[in-house]
């Protein structure tokens, strides 16, 4: 059978994370988030306090960025630290969406990145993956919801995880995000011309599963 690249683009708490575990354990392909590399080096850079772009740049070499799974569950580790319980803020993520701007921090994890798809059967999400990274993924997927249903989403996920934070910070921070992710000058969050949108905003998450597998296993029956 064909093994090939799905690409899953979209905007900041639509689910593409989740979306994209599942549909590599359906599919048996390997998952990466490109989301958790850029929160790594963020985080990185909040440790050492690294604010300016030239001393950013300069620290790449001595980043060293990697997956591990825990209890099943995949983890980014950095520099040979397990960092996942630390990337999932939104202080970090902030910090993930700014230093994504830089041009030679993009250039060193799409090298990566584009290393990982060389065998294809491969999941990766983010917010270029379909316009930069694989440009020539046989399947291209771009997820969007409204800013408030993505606002609810993460305020609920950071409640349970027993933050305290406010709806209104919450959805300021969805479209600060959104504006930076957009209006960036290298590689901005965009639609693929020949990738298939699917609104999630009054989705459950079975039915979101379900279209999703539905058109992955359309593709690959094309292929065939």
């Amino acid at each position: 059978m064909n093994k090939i690249i799905v690409a899953i683009d979209g905007y900041s708490s639509c689910g593409k994370s989740t979306i994209a575990k599942a549909l590599a354990k359906h599919a048996g392909y390997t998952y990466v988030d490109t989301g958790a590399m850029y929160r790594a080096i963020g985080l990185y850079t909040l440790r050492h306090r690294l604010t300016a772009e030239k001393d950013i740049i300069a620290a790449l070499p001595q980043i060293e960025i990697g997956f591990i799974r825990v209890d099943d569950v995949q983890h980014v580790t950095l520099n040979g630290e397990d960092v996942e319980p630390f990337i999932r803020t939104l202080e970090v993520g902030n910090r993930a969406s700014e230093i994504s701007q830089i041009k030679e921090v993009r250039a060193f994890l799409v090298a990566q990145q584009q290393r990982m798809g060389e065998a294809k059967g491969i999941v990766m999400d983010g917010r270029d993956i379909g316009t930069v990274v694989f440009p020539d993924a046989e399947l291209k997927l771009f997820l969007t919801a409204s800013p408030e249903v993505r606002a609810q989403r993460r305020y609920d996920e950071l409640v349970a995880k027993g933050g305290t934070p406010r709806y209104a910070d919450v959805l300021a921070d969805v479209n600060d995000r959104d504006y930076r992710d957009t209006h960036r000058a290298e590689s901005p969050l965009r639609q693929a011309e020949d990738a298939v949108v699917v609104d999630n905003s009054h989705m459950t998450p079975d039915e979101q599963m379900k279209v999703i597998i539905a058109l992955f296993e359309e593709k690959l029956a094309q292929l065939e």
